[in-house]
């Protein structure tokens, strides 16, 4: 038993955890875990606290980075479209894309075929259709090379989320599309970047997978923090007894009410953990 015991702290991963928009944006090598991140995780565990992660990447996408990540919960992924227990390798939760959605992506891509959209796969695979210079950026940051696929209709299911990669002017272009043929009301549809549209079933977003998790663990809301600097994020931070950014949040995020500490590249956890070790001393 220690000071955190049955306290939930969720944490986005890129650009909280660890700021990775250079690596995305400009090639530049992906950093270190900041090492105020790393004693603050292992202090807030050893008092018994639970630290998930909760991230839009698929699995595959952060398996190469999970063991470098303290943490002693199942993990959020896809945007919360699935849970996944790291100790075990199995799934707990899913929340899945069927058939017509890959039908109604695809003809997305037949309108905008500069658009590249990334795949899902439960499985742990990512395919791709239209791959572009965004893909390759993603393919970069989260060492996961795509499978390329030659339509969606092609790509295997089950699948947690689908990614439009491209402009931002072309992805708001499809969020319209989207409404415009009633099929926004039928998924979670959110940017998690300038270049990154989000797209998963209705009600898979971090906020209810996050609520799944302290549901499994036995851990009342009103003992859950979370933190995150996106607007897939969102839905998580309001769902916490408190939500905390970095300052490097998009302005969504800080008109939700979040908390806002230091810059993620200055080690946001740690501050977030200071807050907390204050509040249940």
């Amino acid at each position: 038993m220690g000071k955190f015991t049955g306290v939930l702290l969720a944490s986005d991963f890129d650009n909280t955890l660890l700021y990775t928009e250079e690596a995305l944006r400009a090639g530049a090598p992906v950093p270190p875990l900041p090492e105020r991140n790393r004693e603050a995780l292992a202090y807030f565990m050893a008092q018994g606290g639970r630290f998930a992660v909760s991230t839009g990447r698929a699995l595959a996408a952060f398996m190469k980075y999970a063991e470098l990540v303290p943490m002693n919960a199942p993990g959020v992924v896809c945007n919360g479209a699935a849970l996944y227990d790291f100790e075990t390798g199995e799934y707990l939760e899913t929340a899945l894309l069927d058939k017509t959605a890959l039908e109604r992506g695809q003809a997305i891509l037949d309108h905008f075929p500069e658009a590249a959209v990334e795949a899902y796969h439960i499985g742990n695979v990512i395919h791709a259709v239209h791959p572009n210079e965004f893909t390759r950026r993603h393919e970069h940051l989260t060492k996961a090379a795509v499978t390329e696929a030659p339509s969606l209709l092609a790509v295997p299911l089950p699948l947690g989320k689908l990614l439009f990669e491209a402009e931002h002017k072309t992805l708001e272009k499809i969020m319209s599309f989207l409404r415009e043929r009633n099929w926004a009301g039928d998924y979670e549809l959110i940017f998690s970047g300038q270049t990154l549209l989000e797209m998963t079933i209705k009600g898979a977003n971090k906020g209810g997978m996050v609520r799944r998790l302290a549901g499994r663990l036995g851990i009342a809301m009103d003992h859950v923090y979370c933190v995150g600097d996106e607007a897939n994020d969102i839905s998580m931070l309001t769902a916490a007894r408190e939500g905390f950014a970095p300052a490097n949040c998009v302005p969504a995020v800080r008109e939700c009410g979040a908390t806002v500490v230091c810059d993620a590249r200055e080690g946001v956890l740690a501050d977030v953990v200071q807050i907390l070790d204050a509040r249940y001393s």
